[in-house]
């Protein structure tokens, strides 16, 4: 690509992403410190990528994507997964009417721009798999009848990392479905001490709507254009691929903490993600750096553990930082 396009492109990104800084300080009025998470919550909206949540408690989780839905003038719901949850209660059924004498369909929660599925791993398969179709197909059946989800959808789901017992953890394969898993900590003390306050004196700022669902359908396009070199799409492959035969990278130690790597999914991801973090930091083109911030959220869901690793004390964390320093840099 010649460079008179690159610069052509690039003053549209920064022309077209000029709403970035507008929706975050929206969020920012109501969500005091989280940026790692605010962040990535952008990146999953601009790259058409469902996030998967994992914090303790009380960490504005809900609060997050509720402002989000806020800011954008979406529709929002809120699923609270529990063990009696059945699917009919996440995407709707047929209710028989007497006043009419025929099957009335009955959406459920799922038909909303943004779905916060709390605590997902308390449900049994059946309703993750109902959500997790849902997020896939971008689609629900009811009865005899299809029906396609608004547009954007956004999937935000939460685990509880602390309490295993009564839960049912998500399979592998149904939680490469996510594009993003974010780890929620704690926040630093003087946000803390800010919290405390606002919550003494009762004030609590609204977020108000500075986007429409239309904006953001077009936001996903421009995202789409920003450019990727080759050497980059090489890079991403590499990073997937060194997850998958660490050896051929010098990094012959990982192959017995390692049981299965990522798949194309984990590469397409990978690169959706590079891109949406491109536009949000105002640039029209791809650099190593883009990949390298989002590696961690794409690929910790997607590397499976061996006994051996777990034995060792040994993280998915761990695993990405050593194939990040290993596979060449272009």
């Amino acid at each position: 690509m010649e460079s008179v396009n690159i610069k052509e492109l690039n003053d549209r990104i920064q022309r077209e992403s000029s709403f970035v800084d507008i929706l975050t300080m929206e969020m920012n009025k109501v969500i005091v410190g989280q940026k790692h998470l605010v962040e990535n919550l952008l990146i999953g909206l601009l790259a058409n990528g469902h996030i998967l949540l994992e914090g303790v408690p009380g960490l504005a989780k809900t609060l997050a994507i509720n402002t989000l839905a806020s800011s954008v003038d979406a529709r929002f719901s809120r699923i609270q997964f529990t063990p009696d949850l059945l699917p009919a209660d996440v995407i709707g059924t047929l209710i028989y009417s007497q006043k009419s004498e025929q099957f009335q369909i009955r959406k459920g929660p799922i038909f909303a721009n943004f779905v916060l599925a709390d605590e997902i791993n308390r449900s049994p398969a059946k309703v993750q798999s109902a959500l997790l179709e849902a997020m896939q197909e971008r689609q629900v059946t009811i009865g005899d009848e299809t029906f396609r989800l608004p547009e954007p959808f956004l999937v935000m789901a939460t685990q509880n990392p602390i309490e295993q017992e009564g839960t049912y953890p998500l399979p592998e394969a149904q939680v490469d479905r996510f594009m993003l898993k974010v780890v929620v900590d704690y926040p630093k003390k003087e946000e803390e001490r800010l919290i405390v306050r606002m919550n003494n004196t009762g004030e609590f700022p609204k977020a108000s709507p500075v986007m429409t669902p239309e904006d953001i359908v077009r936001a996903r396009s421009v995202v789409r254009d920003v450019y990727m070199d080759e050497k980059i799409e090489r890079y991403i492959v590499d990073l997937v691929y060194a997850t998958r035969t660490p050896q051929e990278y010098g990094l012959g130690s990982l192959s017995s903490l390692i049981s299965y790597g990522g798949s194309p999914r984990a590469s397409i991801s990978l690169s959706m993600a590079s891109k949406a973090y491109a536009f949000i930091k105002r640039r029209g083109y791809v650099i190593p750096e883009d990949v390298r911030a989002v590696c961690n959220e794409v690929l910790r869901h997607r590397i499976g553990l061996t006994y051996e690793a777990e034995a060792e004390n040994v993280t998915t964390e761990n695993i990405i930082s050593e194939i990040i320093n290993a596979v060449e840099v272009p």
